[in-house]
């Protein structure tokens, strides 16, 4: 009897396989999203609706979250972003937290086993977020993922992990005034050692005005040359030393002065701070190593962000099934990507607005 069944239920697999295959052939024909994001919502409401033991909503969400990883990838959506631990969730009660960290470790591991679904599509992982703030079984955990996928660029899952998008822009910005000090030091450097100084300094000499007085070697560091002309501004340095030495005709002293307003240049525009750019904090936030999304899914019935990919959603529409996430099933992706398809021409418009 038991045989029977299993031949029964191996048969209905294949037949389900195959038609979910059909299906995705049609869906194929419009435009299919190359990334698709989640806020996995839901998992603790599931279990109590379930009268499960603790933790069964979460481990009947990773279950589900398998599911929508392969239909995604045979759907040949390349991008997969999910939310899973929000920087907000610490702020549990610790018991929780740390049952939460160890159901992550336990699940990372199993993703990385032989025959899980990454290994099986070419899946890279990456876990984005705030990491330090993650248990050192967690981290190891985290790091030693993203190492054993680094090869693979077939399909990419993105994890949120001691995640929020404020503390993602916040970081960008940091990084992005970071990366212009940086620029405006090796600007500093470049003027004195390749700059107008040492072309002026040379196109002086040519003339045979020789500025032994004024040491404004293209060797000195850039805070030294500025403090000589500090100098000269105010005392008038190359006028009273021409006088001094009774050796220079006004127009070498014209010549020497117009030096000054030179190097009174270069030191202006040192001083201006660049403005950071659109696309300076786009290239420092996390989320840089993928696309935008193109579809967002939250279970639950909520429409709420939560935090969640501001930054990248400006243009994305916001799918809300009632389901809660270990419900959500294919006919919740299919849903979504037929909206998607039916309002794509409406949105790449937007997106290019932006």
């Amino acid at each position: 009897m038991q045989k029977n069944r299993g031949i029964t239920d191996n048969l209905l697999g294949g037949l389900y396989c195959y038609l979910r295959k059909c299906l995705f052939g049609v869906l194929s024909v419009g435009p299919v999203p190359s990334h698709i994001a989640f806020i996995m919502d839901g998992n603790r409401r599931y279990a109590k609706k379930r009268n499960l033991a603790e933790g069964g909503g979460h481990r009947a969400g990773f279950a589900a979250l398998l599911s929508i990883l392969r239909y995604c990838y045979e759907l040949g959506v390349k991008y997969v972003s999910v939310y899973a631990f929000s920087i907000d969730n610490f702020r549990r009660k610790p018991k929780d937290v740390q049952y939460l960290m160890e159901l992550m470790r336990e699940k990372i591991d199993e993703l990385l086993q032989q025959e899980s679904i990454i290994n099986e599509y070419g899946v890279r992982l990456l876990f984005i977020g705030k990491l330090q703030l993650l248990s050192e079984p967690v981290r190891v955990a985290v790091e030693k993922a993203m190492r054993v996928t680094a090869h693979n660029n077939q399909r990419v899952l993105i994890i949120c992990i001691a995640y929020t998008s404020t503390d993602e822009i916040a970081r960008a910005v940091q990084e992005s005034c970071k990366d212009k000090s940086d620029e405006i030091q090796a600007s500093k450097v470049a003027n004195v050692s390749n700059g107008a100084i040492a072309r002026t300094d040379l196109g002086l000499k040519s003339k045979g005005i020789d500025l032994q007085f004024q040491d404004l070697s293209a060797t000195k560091d850039c805070s030294t040359v500025l403090e000589g002309v500090e100098v000269a501004r105010e005392k008038d340095v190359f006028a009273h030393n021409a006088k001094k030495h009774g050796n220079y005709s006004e127009a070498e002293i014209t010549t020497c002065n117009e030096l000054v307003e030179i190097t009174e240049e270069i030191k202006y525009k040192e001083d201006e701070l660049p403005s950071i750019k659109l696309v300076d904090i786009e290239k420092n936030i996390y989320m840089a190593v993928a696309p935008d999304p193109d579809i967002l899914i939250r279970t639950s019935g909520e429409a709420r962000l939560s935090n969640f990919l501001l930054w990248q959603t400006s243009a994305c529409p916001l799918y809300s099934p009632a389901a809660l996430w270990p419900e959500i099933g294919l006919r919740h992706l299919v849903w979504a990507v037929l909206n998607f398809q039916r309002h794509h021409f409406y949105l790449e418009k937007k997106k290019k607005q932006f």
